[in-house]
């Protein structure tokens, strides 16, 4: 006989659900980036941070300028802080530059947690990358990348000023060079920038190749690596190394030939000097923000060259900010498609889609319109030259850090204005990019209505 048992239902634990994230990406970036500053900012404002009295306003610009990683300074780096003070400039640095989405991707990974939808959107747009399962494996890259190419850095400045600096000091100016010049800060140890070796093959040989990395972009240094062939590579690799290479090229052979026989610049070297010279000052702009020549003495075309090329920029997901390299191309190439009169926007055999070159269209506006009123406030704040003003605004949004001179005679008033101007250049074309990533469909179609342009 068999006996009869009750059936007792186990009850299983459902797996707890993973925690997201719903905050919108540009709340979340902006928030990670005004809390750095502001640490930042306490930071520096300790009392052996410094070694002299350093206001809020002054510890708040120069904690701006080294999470935006601009390098427009009030104060002078070298002499004004303690190397504590120094050390926490330089990884200021290192974190804005290398993006805090990337240090979000990997410590979530890290965490367990997982990436909602609208972090995917941002984060696809800020590594400019279209498949959402490769962004941790990229987020991991750029830092590997990152910290190989600033090893080598490092080891070759530091080699190099033992025999003039000693050791220890040689070592701190190695490690902070480094990192200043790879994520395209700017920051300098000394009043004068790089000015001591405008004609040392070494600086800046070194110098311009860790800020020329850093700023053209770790999705195409990995696509470089992945893929070794030209005709493998994306229609961004190909655009991008295109544009960076002509701008550069144009760029060197104008101000060689502009400030070939001004004794202020380009006029007292020697050949080999020259060259140098002209090569640093024509990268430079690229949001790099070191110079090797009085930017003040520079002859009003390469003033007026230098404007353009920081503007541009750099490339996408880099130490660099601007419009970008790939967003003027597209204009570039929009324009010249539009004079041809063809029927699309074409480069290297592909396709531009219509999206594509209004987004860049969009955010030049942005960029133009935000610059314009900026130098209109500084107008009115600042008792200086027009030409200084527009510098500073273009310098400030493009997070490039050169100047003419004007930054360490702000008012309090243009501070501000500064300040606001290097955390949107940082900032504003992330930001945008997501609310261009995320289209608005339209229920209702409007009849089409031709207008007098031009």
């Amino acid at each position: 006989m068999v006996q009869w048992q009750p059936r007792v239902r186990r009850l299983e634990r459902k797996p707890k659900a993973s925690k997201k994230i719903h905050a919108a990406p540009p709340l979340v970036l902006c928030g990670g980036f005004v809390m750095l500053i502001v640490l930042g900012m306490l930071l520096l404002k300790l009392p052996f941070a410094s070694t002299q009295s350093i206001g809020w306003m002054q510890s708040l610009f120069t904690a701006t300028s080294a999470v935006t990683v601009t390098g427009l300074v009030v104060v002078d780096t070298g002499s004004a802080f303690t190397l504590f003070g120094q050390l926490v400039i330089a990884i200021l640095i290192q974190l804005g530059g290398l993006g805090l989405m990337t240090f979000a991707v990997v410590t979530l990974l890290a965490l367990g947690g997982k990436i909602g939808f609208l972090q995917q959107t941002i984060a696809k747009e800020a590594f400019n990358q279209t498949d959402t399962s490769t962004l941790v494996s990229t987020a991991k890259s750029v830092l590997w990348f990152s910290l190989i190419v600033e090893s080598i850095g490092m080891l070759i400045l530091t080699l190099y000023w033992s025999a003039e600096l000693g050791w220890k000091t040689s070592l701190l100016h190695g490690f902070f060079y480094t990192i200043s010049a790879f994520n395209n800060a700017g920051f300098a140890l000394s009043p004068d920038s790089l000015m001591p070796y405008v004609a040392d093959p070494v600086i800046n040989l070194t110098i311009t190749a860790l800020f020329i990395t850093g700023g053209l972009g770790f999705s195409v240094w990995m696509e470089l690596w992945r893929k070794r062939c030209w005709n493998k590579l994306s229609l961004y690799s190909r655009l991008m190394l295109t544009g960076t290479l002509l701008i550069n090229v144009i760029a060197l052979l104008a101000i060689y030939w502009i400030e070939y026989d001004n004794p202020a610049t380009l006029g007292a070297l020697n050949s080999c000097g020259k060259w140098l010279a002209a090569w640093f000052q024509a990268v430079t702009p690229r949001t790099a923000g070191f110079n090797t020549l009085a930017i003040h003495q520079l002859e009003d075309a390469t003033t007026a060259l230098t404007l353009l090329l920081m503007f541009i920029g750099g490339g996408s997901l880099s130490t660099a900010s601007g419009i970008k390299v790939v967003t003027f191309m597209v204009l570039v190439l929009a324009t010249y498609s539009f004079l041809r009169r063809d029927g699309a926007v074409t480069a290297f055999g592909r396709t531009i889609p219509t999206g594509t070159v209004q987004k860049a269209l969009a955010l030049t506006v942005i960029s133009v319109g935000v610059t314009w009123i900026s130098i209109f406030l500084l107008l009115i704040t600042e008792q200086a030259a027009f030409i200084d003003v527009v510098f500073e605004a273009v310098s400030a949004l493009g997070t490039v850090g050169l100047s003419r001179g004007l930054t360490a005679s702000l008012s309090p008033a243009g501070e501000l204005i500064i300040i606001i101007l290097m955390f949107m250049g940082r900032l504003g074309p992330l930001t945008l990019a997501y609310f261009l990533a995320s289209p608005r469909t339209r229920s209702i179609a409007y009849p089409e209505s031709r207008l007098a342009v031009g």
